[in-house]
């Protein structure tokens, strides 16, 4: 009777084991099943065959401004100015990547116009990366414009772009790019990029006739920038070696349909553009310099048409010419920074006579980065001196408050 009870309870005790062992394998398959995150920058999510990987992102710009304006009433404007929401990855292998990039405030998004389309999509592409070396993307992003416009608006030290890059810059458009990389830390390095465009901006959709071709050289004599360093402002990481890029551009809008090729006013009769951007950006210890040249030619800027009213009308390219000066220091301890840009603009001799001015602008800032670019409080004074064909002359300015945050 003993060696039954024996002989039950060592039959018992290995049923238990193999339920518990069957139950450890369930739970362990339901686990490998699961995705996992990663937190660097944004929340990061992998499919559990890794054949699928999301990133999510988002950031925003709360601003206030106050304006000092001759022939205008004193006011101050309070908003979003920029509202976004960027996803990318890749599918299926990590060659294969992706980026979308939405933008929902007012003042980033533009006004509803009729027989126009919404400026929410900035970025819908998908892109090819067989290796280290080359790039191959399909869709809709920024072109390998001027410097200061290829970096992200929020990698920014003052709290926007120079008077220069939003009159000349050539922004976002669909079609194709080809990149080519030659990178080292410490060595003399490039960067090849190209791309074939619509030349009509993003969003539009329809039947046209222009194409935009443009072409990008990127050198670095001393090697690459810390953590990316050339694709934002000022010199938070405090490299340890002079760092160096200079760069330049050649970009061709044929047949373009818009007074600055992918954005404007529409013209009345089309015209063939050409840009040009020169730049470069130095950074060492906590001092970050950058220089840039831009223009924007075509053989007659002036289209004639009719208003809505039957009455003559003109619409004109904006051609002409810029340069930008800016200068910053970022303190070890503290993260604040003190900026100084200064900028000059003169428009073409045919729309000059438009009564279109001349312009100098003055800006100085100080910024206090909580999280590098990511968390930052900015504060800003411009000064605006704009001189017009007439003889006129107007002094305008203002100061600004402004907090990004983002992952």
């Amino acid at each position: 009777m003993k060696k039954i009870i024996f002989l039950l309870s060592i039959l018992s005790f290995g049923s238990a084991i193999g339920q518990t062992d069957t139950k450890k394998e369930i739970q362990e398959i339901k686990m490998s099943a699961l995705p996992y995150y990663n937190y660097g920058k944004g929340l990061g999510m992998t499919s559990a065959d890794s054949l699928f990987q999301l990133n999510i992102r988002f950031r925003m710009q709360n601003r206030v401004t106050y304006y000092d304006y001759e022939d205008k009433e004193s006011n101050y404007d309070a908003q979003i100015r920029r509202l976004r929401l960027r996803l990318d990855g890749y599918v299926g292998n990590p060659k294969f990547q992706y980026a979308l990039q939405l933008s929902f405030a007012p003042g980033d998004v533009g006004e509803i116009e009729e027989g126009k389309n919404l400026n929410i999509i900035r970025d819908a592409v998908v892109s090819y990366n067989p290796n280290k070396h080359w790039s191959f993307l399909f869709g809709q992003t920024k072109l390998p414009g001027n410097r200061q416009r290829v970096n992200s608006s929020g990698s920014l030290q003052l709290t926007d772009r120079s008077i220069n890059n939003a009159q000349f810059n050539i922004d976002r458009d669909f079609g194709f790019q080809v990149n080519y990389y030659e990178q080292s830390k410490d060595k003399f390095s490039y960067n090849v990029k190209t791309a074939a465009s619509s030349g009509n901006g993003r969003n539009w959709s329809g039947k046209d006739t222009n194409v935009a071709l443009t072409g990008k050289l990127e050198l670095l004599p001393f090697g690459t920038f810390k953590k990316g360093g050339d694709y934002f402002e000022g010199d938070i990481q405090r490299e340890e070696t002079p760092k160096v890029m200079v760069s330049g551009v050649l970009h061709k809008n044929f047949d373009a349909n818009a007074a600055r090729g992918q954005q404007g006013e529409e013209l009345y009769q089309t015209r063939n553009l050409q840009s040009v951007f020169i730049d470069a950006i130095g950074k060492y210890n906590g001092w970050a310099g950058m220089f840039s040249y831009m223009n924007r030619t075509t053989d007659n800027p002036l289209t004639i048409g009719e208003n809505s009213e039957g009455l003559p009308e003109t619409r004109y390219v904006f051609a002409g010419e810029g340069m930008d000066y800016q200068l910053s220091y970022t303190f070890p301890v503290t993260h604040y920074e003190i900026i100084g840009r200064f900028s000059t603009q003169n428009v073409n001799d045919a729309i000059y006579k438009l009564n279109v001015p001349n312009q100098k602008q003055y800006s100085f800032g100080v910024t206090k980065y909580i999280w590098e670019h990511a968390f930052k409080v900015q504060a800003e004074v411009t000064y605006d001196d704009l001189k017009y064909h007439t003889g006129d002359q107007k002094n305008n300015w203002y100061v600004r408050f402004q907090i990004e945050i983002g992952i």
